[in-house]
């Protein structure tokens, strides 16, 4: 069959209405359960599971990890630019103020970079942390767990983050995982 003879059947059969992958996913506007579930302002009933917890908090911290991925993408890309503009700017010879400007962009541009990667990281460590006590550990203890597993972490991190009297983005994470863990272990009725 030539090329134009197969990009004929195929708008025939889409003329005769025959289903077709691509279209029936771009159609369906069910939600699934795990963006349900990693949702911001999940309530969950004082009787859910603790699977349904637990199902919850991976859920979120599968999303924030995606998120913050995207975040790195754009930074570096960010970052990329502004390297080209520079490129393109030492050519030409600017001003040194313009060059002072670009300096500045870049250093933010590179900032940025770093603190998103650093909260992937800290998202990555999360994540395999909750992996690690699911293995070990079992029933109603699991999120505990997990949460005084976060917490040494952190205080640990919050030493080392004072001596420094810096802000540390791994540390805002991981205190952000924290907060999902207590807001999916509160009830409906004490919020």
């Amino acid at each position: 069959m030539e090329l134009g003879q197969s990009s004929l059947c195929l708008s025939m059969d889409r003329d005769n209405n025959f289903s077709f992958p691509d279209e029936d996913k771009s159609h369906n506007d069910e939600i699934g359960s795990d963006e349900l579930l990693s949702d911001e302002n999940l309530r969950l009933p004082e009787s859910a599971n603790i699977l349904v917890r637990l199902h919850a908090v991976r859920a979120w911290l599968s999303r924030r990890r995606d998120e913050t991925s995207i975040e790195v993408g754009g930074a570096a890309i960010g970052l990329q630019e502004i390297m080209q503009e520079e490129a393109v700017e030492k050519r030409t010879r600017r001003r040194t103020r313009q060059n002072e400007s670009m300096q500045e962009r870049f250093q933010r541009a590179q900032k940025a970079l770093v603190a998103s990667q650093k909260r992937l990281s800290a998202y990555e460590e999360a994540q395999s942390l909750l992996e690690d006590c699911v293995a070990h550990t079992s029933g109603e203890r699991v999120l505990v767990e997990y949460y005084l597993t976060l917490e040494e972490l952190v205080l640990q991190c919050q030493e080392q983050v004072d001596q420094l009297d810096d802000r540390s983005p791994w540390l805002d994470a991981i205190s952000d995982v924290l907060h999902r863990i207590e807001h999916a272990c509160a009830s409906d009725q004490e919020e």
